[in-house]
């Protein structure tokens, strides 16, 4: 049966032990990691799209993003903390409900990290042009050289986004050095983003005006399936913002105890992340107002549109939130905070790789969890000898997101990349329902909370934002499906490690060693060590 072949959790631990990665990371880390990838694209490059889907209500639609994320980041908590390798919602959905699922799910999960990251390395190229060139060095960059050609959603003049694809080559470096240096570097590029958030919010929320916010609902809450504006249509969008949480479970294996570490990573920097969303939007849309700009049927013009930016051209919309390619610098300097809101620009240019650098990490580790299970070819799950990196799949991910940084544009970029991440995120609830009912005695050192609640509400959380995107965005999806399932049956299910019969299968002793790679102590120093079989 082609739903059969579900690997069970004793050989899914048992594969992760023969070819495991280096464990190095901590919760502070994995915290960081997760802050890294959440406070970026949404805040520094997508406030302006959403607020011309939604205008003031878009503090709405991060409070709902938000809250479908909060839900599924507690199931996300307990798959973690009962399975901890890499693979997150692939290796979930492979444990529960079979691999051609499983399949599915981990090349929409290709989808997600790759479009995303191409995402963000396009709107690094817009503060890299508009701050650092421009403001700084008075330097133009040619429009050949800092966007992709119309012909694929770019702008008139564009060729190639050059910056957009140095960026993601030299994250794609970082990434193949190591993991725990990358971690570190991260950590910096953190401080410095928190601390440019926490400077706008304080000189931007004392100033804000009431009158700003009317109305507060200029395009309606629920603008239609397919149509993407309204509250809700923001949402969808923005969403993109928030999916830096599920990167923190594809560390599963490189962390030190994973059971406790991983879900603190992923709950704490999704709350972390939720009050500096709303809070910089508010302060965004109080001081210099964020009101769409209206088409002649009364909607608003869809972001990224040549007709929106004919109108961003006009003198009357030189000042307007919905026309900034860099929202939060161009607030500042609204304001009469010029000088601090280069600043903030240049931490945005210093930030946004640690963007890239998590999504970029959760990619590589997808694809090669994928290999090891034999979906994939067998090299993409090489590991470097010297750094205990999976190095070739690192720099085949970072090829190919460079590519799509260099000629997509950013708006169409995310919406993409959130239909493969809403349908992810809907597979790990249904995991964590089926494996309640399947395994009720398996440890869980982490249990979803009133499970029967959240799992439902994750799913229908889910599927109602999916169905609020933007219909283009919404046909990638079933396309990029058809594909990956012509793959799967085209070589993937005939060289399945588990159709072959070649998975391992750990068998538990009453006294069990912990593997580990010689030289290095994977133990938490925290925990007691275990006592060897007598």
């Amino acid at each position: 049966m082609i739903f059969g072949r579900v690997k069970s959790l004793d050989a899914i631990r048992a594969a992760a032990e023969k070819k495991s990665l280096h464990r190095s990371l901590g919760a502070l880390q994995l915290t960081l990691f997760g802050i890294g990838c959440i406070i970026g694209t949404g805040i520094f490059v997508l406030t302006a799209a959403g607020a011309q889907k939604a205008g003031p209500g878009l503090m709405i639609s991060f409070a709902i993003a938000g809250f479908v994320c909060l839900v599924a980041a507690l199931c996300y908590a307990e798959l973690t903390s009962s399975v901890p390798v890499s693979g997150s919602a692939y290796t979930y959905t492979y444990a529960t409900m079979g691999e051609v699922l499983a399949w599915i799910v981990g090349w929409a999960l290709m989808l997600e990290y790759t479009i995303a990251a191409a995402a963000v390395s396009v709107g690094w190229s817009g503060y890299f042009a508009g701050t650092i060139l421009n403001e700084f060095m008075g330097i133009s960059l040619p429009t050949a050289l800092s966007a992709g050609p119309l012909a694929l959603g770019g702008v008139e003049g564009g060729f190639i986004n050059l910056p957009a694809l140095l960026i993601a080559l030299l994250i794609t470096w970082l990434l193949i050095i190591g993991t725990n240096e990358s971690a570190k570097v991260n950590a910096v590029l953190v401080a410095i983003k928190v601390t440019a958030l926490t400077i706008f919010i304080a000189l931007t929320v004392p100033a804000i005006e009431l009158a700003k916010f009317n109305p507060f609902l200029p395009a309606g809450v629920f603008g239609g399936i397919g149509t993407g504006v309204g509250v809700v249509g923001a949402a969808a969008t923005i969403f993109f913002a928030y999916v830096g949480f599920d990167a923190v479970s594809t560390a599963a294996e490189e962390t030190k105890n994973p059971q406790r570490n991983v879900p603190i990573g992923i709950v704490g920097s999704l709350l972390f992340c939720t009050v500096f969303y709303i809070l910089v939007a508010a302060g965004a849309i109080g001081t210099i107002g964020g009101q769409p700009i209206m088409g002649p049927d009364g909607t608003p013009w869809p972001a990224g549109s040549e007709e929106l930016a004919r109108q961003c051209a006009m003198p009357e919309y030189a000042g307007a939130l919905v026309c900034s390619n860099e929202a939060l610098a161009h607030v500042l300097r609204e304001i009469g905070y010029s000088s601090i809101g280069n600043i903030l620009g240049v931490a945005a240019f210093l930030a946004l790789p640690s963007v890239i650098l998590v999504l970029l990490f959760g990619q590589s580790r997808i694809f090669f969890v994928m290999s090891r299970d034999g979906l994939l070819p067998p090299s993409f799950a090489k590991i470097h000898p010297k750094y205990k990196t999976p190095y070739f799949v690192t720099g085949v991910t970072g090829a190919i997101v460079a590519v799509g940084a260099a000629f997509l544009p950013v708006g169409q970029l995310a919406d993409i990349a959130n239909t493969g991440v809403l349908l992810a995120f809907t597979m790990v609830a249904v995991a964590v329902l089926v494996l309640r009912k399947r395994e009720p005695d398996m440890e869980r050192s982490f249990r979803t909370p009133l499970v029967w609640f959240v799992a439902p509400a994750t799913i229908f959380g889910c599927m109602f934002l999916l169905v609020n995107l933007p219909l283009e965005a919404l046909l990638v999806l079933p396309v990029w499906t058809v594909v990956g399932l012509l793959v799967y049956f085209g070589y993937s299910r005939s060289r399945s490690h588990l159709g072959r019969g070649l998975t391992e299968v750990h068998e538990p002793e009453i006294h069990d060693i912990e593997p580990s790679i010689p030289g290095v102590d994977e133990r938490d120093p925290l925990d007691p060590p275990k006592t060897p079989p007598v």
